[in-house]
């Protein structure tokens, strides 16, 4: 029979960490996120499992972000930054192990809430930087990763006459794509995307929500979306933060898409997923 793991947030509300027995990717132990002394987040524990989507949501200001960025050390260079509990990457603790941020970065890419493509560097080199970055110069290797990027960004037939062309060049959905490309030449293991699709139109969102379904085979998800329906179409699971009264993001339910959005176990986990409040 299926266990369920149960934690207590600080209002005392039960959430099940582990809503399944997939393999797991990442782990969350009680994290907590504070800026100069202020609560930013906290209570956060769940597992992220293995090839599969996991969508981070609730309501503006209740920490999505910020948890987001915190799982692979965006904060490190915010002045009182503070990020405590655990976060486990394949079993080691990203802040307490012996995982370089530079390793760190690698194995967990990130995609931005728009696009961010070295606008006066071209396709080709946009895709392969973060290699260079790393020191790989070797061009049989780079064109074979840039090759292999954008096509697995499903952007390879639109590009491939003009990878010389400079990036500022393509649409935003394009870019966007190509920062996913980008992300993915480093073959990571989790790709962390920051509402990767409120910045664009409404066929470039769908491309994306393809490319994410498509992805998840080889790479690990975890989106923060404000976007209910887009939560629905694309995660496998949810993990719904909400601000409690002191103005810090707590997480209060996490489990299954399916669980979280017809039969959640907080009343207002379903208030939120409906549009009653938000």
């Amino acid at each position: 029979m299926e266990q369920e793991i149960m934690t207590e947030t600080h209002s005392g509300t039960a959430v099940t960490a582990s809503p399944n027995r997939q393999a797991i990717a990442m782990q969350l132990k009680d994290v907590a996120v504070s800026f100069n002394g202020r609560t930013a987040v906290r209570d956060c524990t769940f597992d992220v499992a293995k090839n599969r989507v996991t969508s981070l949501i609730g309501p503006s200001g209740s920490g999505k972000t910020t948890l987001l960025r915190a799982l692979n050390r965006l904060h490190d260079l915010t002045s009182g930054a503070k990020v405590s509990g655990h976060i486990l990457l394949e079993g080691t603790d990203v802040y307490r192990g012996d995982l370089t941020v530079t390793e760190l970065r690698t194995r967990v890419g990130m995609v931005f809430q728009r696009p961010n493509p070295f606008p006066t560097m071209s396709i080709y080199d946009n895709a392969v930087s973060g290699l260079r970055f790393n020191g790989i110069k070797k061009k049989a290797l780079l064109d074979e990763a840039a090759e292999t990027s954008l096509r697995a960004a499903a952007l390879w037939d639109s590009v491939e006459g003009r990878l010389k062309v400079a990036a500022s060049n393509l649409s935003g959905g394009e870019q966007q794509r190509l920062c996913i490309a980008r992300a993915l030449a480093m073959d990571p293991e989790v790709l962390l995307m920051d509402e990767p699709t409120s910045a664009l139109d409404p066929i470039a969102t769908l491309r994306i929500e393809e490319l994410m379904t498509t992805l998840k085979s080889r790479v690990t998800i975890i989106i923060v979306t404000h976007n209910m329906q887009q939560a629905a179409r694309i995660s496998d699971d949810c993990a719904f933060l909400l601000m409690g009264e002191d103005r810090a993001g707590e997480l209060i339910e996490f489990d299954t898409t399916e669980k979280i959005f017809n039969n959640p176990r907080d009343p207002r986990t379903l208030d939120y997923t409906l549009g009653r409040f938000g």
